[in-house]
């Protein structure tokens, strides 16, 4: 299917040489590529989501509140 997108020149110079290096003449498969990996990702992503809002509640208060200090104490070190 044929549809206008616009794109950074940028962008259009990295995938015309990308597509190039491949010995394509222009980028769609490339984008194909790009967008079926960004969507298999956003599937795992949300995936990944429905599993942490099933495990609210699985800790104790106490353990809870644990967590949060040391992981509080572990960002300060941060650099």
């Amino acid at each position: 299917m044929r549809t206008t997108v616009e794109i950074k020149a940028e962008h259009r110079s990295a995938l015309l040489a990308l597509a190039a290096r491949r010995g394509q003449k222009g980028f769609s498969i490339v984008l194909e590529e790009a967008i079926d990996n960004y969507l298999e990702g956003e599937a795992e992503r949300e995936r990944r989501r429905e599993v942490l809002r099933s495990l609210a509640g699985s800790l104790r208060a106490k353990d809870a509140e644990e967590l949060r200090a040391t992981t509080g104490r572990i960002r300060e070190s941060w650099r």
